[in-house]
Parts: structure tokens; C-alpha cells; sequence
């Protein structure tokens, strides 16, 4: 008996599982890009972060619907709303917790997850809603007769990828990357450089949540969302961050890449496998390669 059309078919479904964890794993990476970002420079952990991601969600969520706009020029709203967010945020909050103790920064950031559910809740209630992106989400380009991948997904892993080169141009070559390479590396040599270190992590923060605008649309594109994801949310930006190695940005696309490959591979092994292969995946690799595959800070 000829079983090569079994074998084919068996190819082409674990083929479409590695094709749809690369584009699922581009969102993945929008979530982790400011959380990497925040350590690599401050060594600051928001746990908030996840809870960011939902937020504004539901601010890209209230530009569409209350203002009409088509989710991509939603972006134009809520991109400078989340920059402001988070320069504020660092510099009124956060750059009182910075120091050698993470304590102080994970009890704040923890508090402000709390309050971003609650008021969420209080404004939106706990149904789930999504964003409306008037078919896109359905649409696809199809590779052969039996493989296809979306152009919603195909856009985020787009965006995610010229991001990543945008941050990576950021840090080496103009004088704000200066200003956060230094920072990192010693934040006391760089105050006596003139550098305003309150001035720069607020601005390192501004970036992270801006980036926050731009995931937090695509997920109320790809999914439906509710006040309490932020802390899945916050899960799979921290794996990614640890898979592709703390402080490189190419390093956490291909950490999202990884986690969203190994979630998708689960799903086809059993529906219910997906997230937990995925964990999986993350504690083999923090127990046998803890630094991640390209790690710039220890």
C-alpha cells in the first residue's frame, strides 16, 4: 500500500504548526520588546506589563468605536497616548523604585497590575470584547493548495521584525542609544557625563509602552481580550525575553518565535497541549541554557 499521500498530509500539518508558531510568535515578540527593553537598561521587571498590553487594548478598543477610526490609523491615537503613559509613569513612580533591591519596583508595578484590572472592570465590565478590522482578520495568502497563512498574523510578524531593526538602529546609531548604552552599563558614569538618568529610563519607558499601543491593537484584532489577560500576557513577554536572552532585541524576536512554534507544535499534538508545551519549552531552556540563546545582559 502507498502511504505517501498520508506521509504528505502529515508533513503539511506540521509544516502549517511551525508557519502559524512564526506568526504567532511575532505578536509574542510586540509584548516582550518593551520588557526587554526596561530591564536591559534599568533592571526593572514590570509586572504590569501584561496588564499595559490590555489596556490599551481597550484605548485602541474606545478609538475605533468612539471615534471611528480604522484600527491601523487607531494606532496614530493610541501610539502617543501609551509614550506619555509611560514617560509619566517612570518619571513619577518608577524612577523612585530604581536600585540595587528589585523588591520596591516589583511590589509598585505589582500594585499598578492590580489597579489597571480594577479599573478596567469598574469602566469596561468583565465581558470580553475585541477590535474590529473589517475582515482582515479572516483573510489569507495562500502558499500551496493545502497551506495558507493570514495577513493579519503576516502584518504583526512584519511589524515585530521591522521594529526589532528600528530599536536595534535606535541603540547604535544616535546619541539616545548612546545615552541608554550608558546608562545601562553605569548609570554613575553617566551622570557625571551629563547624562539625566531620571530623564533617559523615563524615555526607555516611553518607548517600551509606546510599543505596548502598537501589540496591544494587534491583539484586540487577532483575539478577544478581556480586563484580566494582562498577566497571560505578562507570562508569555517574560519567556520570550528569557528564551531569546535578556537585553537583544533580535534575541527576543526569536524567543517569540520559539515559544510561539512550541505552543503551536503542542496544539497539533493534543488542542489542550498548547500553552503548557510551550512552558515547557521555557523551563528546559532557563534549566539548560539560562542566559537564552543571545543574551546581552547577565
Amino acid at each position: 500500500m502507498n502511504n505517501a499521500p498520508a506521509r504528505r498530509r502529515n508533513m503539511i500539518v506540521w509544516i502549517d504548526a511551525i508557519i502559524q508558531g512564526i506568526l504567532v510568535g511575532g505578536l509574542y515578540a510586540l509584548f516582550a520588546m518593551g520588557l526587554s527593553l526596561m530591564f536591559g537598561i534599568m533592571r526593572l521587571v514590570n509586572v504590569a506589563h501584561g496588564d499595559m498590553v490590555i489596556l490599551m487594548s481597550f484605548i485602541g478598543l474606545m478609538a475605533v468605536e468612539k471615534l471611528g477610526l480604522q484600527p491601523f490609523a487607531a494606532m496614530a491615537v493610541v501610539v502617543p497616548v501609551a509614550f506619555s503613559i509611560g514617560y509619566l509613569l517612570q518619571r513619577g513612580i518608577l524612577n523612585f523604585t530604581i536600585g540595587k533591591d528589585p523588591l520596591p519596583s516589583l511590589i509598585v508595578t505589582f500594585g499598578i497590575s492590580i489597579m489597571i484590572q480594577n479599573l478596567l472592570l469598574e469602566f469596561f465590565s468583565a465581558d470580553t470584547r475585541a477590535i474590529s478590522a473589517s475582515g482582515l482578520e479572516s483573510r489569507s495568502i495562500t502558499i500551496t493548495d493545502n497551506l495558507a497563512a493570514g495577513v493579519l498574523p503576516l502584518i504583526v510578524f512584519g511589524s515585530a521584525v521591522l521594529l526589532t531593526i528600528g530599536l536595534q538602529w535606535l541603540f547604535g546609531n544616535t546619541s539616545m542609544g548612546r545615552a541608554f548604552r550608558a546608562t545601562s552599563d553605569d548609570h554613575g558614569a553617566a551622570v557625571l557625563m551629563g547624562i539625566n538618568n531620571a530623564h533617559i529610563y523615563a524615555l526607555a519607558t516611553a518607548i517600551a509602552v509606546g510599543i505596548l499601543g502598537i501589540a496591544g491593537i494587534f491583539h484586540g484584532m487577532r483575539t478577544t481580550f478581556s480586563p484580566t489577560d494582562g498577566p497571560a500576557q505578562l507570562i508569555y513577554a517574560f519567556e520570550a525575553v528569557i528564551i531569546g536572552g535578556i537585553g537583544s532585541f533580535w534575541g527576543t524576536l526569536a524567543g517569540g518565535v520559539l515559544l510561539g512554534i512550541a505552543q503551536s507544535i503542542g496544539s497539533r499534538l493534543d488542542p489542550g497541549w498548547g500553552v503548557l508545551v510551550g512552558h515547557v519549552v521555557f523551563v528546559a531552556i532557563l534549566l539548560f541554557k539560562p542566559d537564552g540563546f543571545f543574551p546581552r545582559t547577565r
